[in-house]
């Protein structure tokens, strides 16, 4: 089971993340999270030139990468502490983020099961919307 950390220091400080060394999510992150006073999970990065693409905008793989995390993030109460796969992510990009921007992503589960859970999401900096998203993950209880 990979750490959640509490992050005391910096920018983010009150937020959380995961020790992810050594892992993508590490390469692409570091990624944070934390419940919106409704309860929702918001996540969110700062955007760095590791992040943007050769016309200096951000790289839509960076945007769907973030969107991969959001979506278990989005779902993590539903995952009731099982581990996941993605089995299918849609997204549509909207605008390209830039070099310093906060880049935050929120979403909603729309339907849960015994092993399916449907997420829709947004990624936005400031009054921008970057991307939409939805996605499915299949739940399992992994094989010793």
């Amino acid at each position: 089971m990979v750490a959640k950390l509490a992050v005391t220091e910096g920018e983010f400080a009150g937020w959380h993340t995961y020790d992810l060394h050594g892992t993508f999510d590490q390469v692409v992150g570091p990624f944070y999270f934390r419940p919106d006073p409704d309860g929702r999970m918001r996540c969110a990065f700062r955007a760095e030139p590791k992040h943007m693409n050769a016309g200096n905008r951000m790289h839509g793989g960076c945007l769907m990468t973030f969107a991969d995390i959001a979506l278990f993030q989005t779902a993590y109460q539903e995952m009731e502490g099982r581990n996941g796969v993605t089995v299918q992510l849609d997204s549509t990009l909207i605008d390209g983020g830039y070099v310093g921007e906060l880049i935050e992503a929120t979403g909603e589960v729309v339907r849960a099961g015994g092993s399916l859970i449907f997420v829709r999401g947004q990624i936005t900096t400031g009054q921008r919307t970057l991307m939409t998203y939805s996605g499915i993950i299949r739940k399992f209880t992994p094989r010793d």
